[in-house]
């Protein structure tokens, strides 16, 4: 079993002075960066993951998360990136929920939505917990509940269930129109894109509602792979 100093260690060990300084520099949050590229994250990750049983990884997940180390917390993250969790994936779920609270940073944020997007395709019942995100107060967690349903957005033959989903986030989507934060644009638009590539109908439909309340460039980024 990989424990939380020796991942912390391991991790620092790997680590690059000058890199964490710029990085920190550019994430504008404060906490500790090691100065880690994401490919070193992953190799370590990958060990981690083939030398411990679901309960060792959703521990040392905890532990690296709770260092508020940045390369702890994606390291923490991509310990739960997995189609399949057996026999139970709900205490996975329960702990990704747990984080999206304390999300404040882009990377960090895109990697927990990758676990994320996992836990929610394995039980789609869950975006009924997803769908109190998207009017919180708290800007990350109102655009996890955009980020961790991207799936939705990719799928070539979806099922009625799947149209379902589709049409309930851009519900949710509706309500992000007149957000300010650039986080939220910048997902909005991301969203509806991907959705084009598949459904561009739908986000046709969506745009000729909502276009002339969006900002141009959300509309912009939405209509990128739309027919002419």
């Amino acid at each position: 079993m990989t424990t939380k100093r020796e991942a912390l260690d391991a991790l620092r060990a790997a680590g690059d002075p000058a890199k964490a300084a710029e990085m920190h520099r550019y994430h504008k949050v404060d906490r500790p960066y090691l100065g880690l590229a994401n490919p070193v994250i992953d190799e370590m990750v990958k060990e981690w993951r083939a030398e411990d049983d679901l309960d060792a990884r959703l521990t040392l997940a905890r532990g690296l998360w709770k260092s508020n180390v940045h390369e702890a917390r994606i390291a923490a993250a991509k310990l739960l990136v997995q189609a399949r969790i057996r026999p139970d994936d709900s205490e996975a779920w329960a702990l990704i929920a747990s984080w999206v609270p304390d999300l404040d940073d882009e990377a960090i944020a895109d990697q927990v939505s990758t676990a994320g997007q996992k836990r929610l395709v394995a039980d789609p019942t869950r975006l009924d917990q997803v769908a109190e995100w998207a009017v919180s107060n708290h800007m990350w967690t109102r655009r996890a509940a955009l980020t961790m349903t991207l799936p939705w957005t990719k799928k070539n033959n979806p099922k009625p269930t799947d149209l379902a989903v589709r049409d309930r986030v851009m519900g949710w989507a509706a309500g992000y129109i007149t957000d300010q934060d650039r986080q939220i644009q910048k997902a909005l638009g991301l969203w509806l894109r991907e959705l084009s590539k598949h459904d561009a109908d739908r986000v046709q439909m969506f745009l000729t509602r909502h276009g002339a309340d969006m900002k141009p460039s959300t509309v912009k980024t939405a209509q990128r792979n739309l027919p002419a």
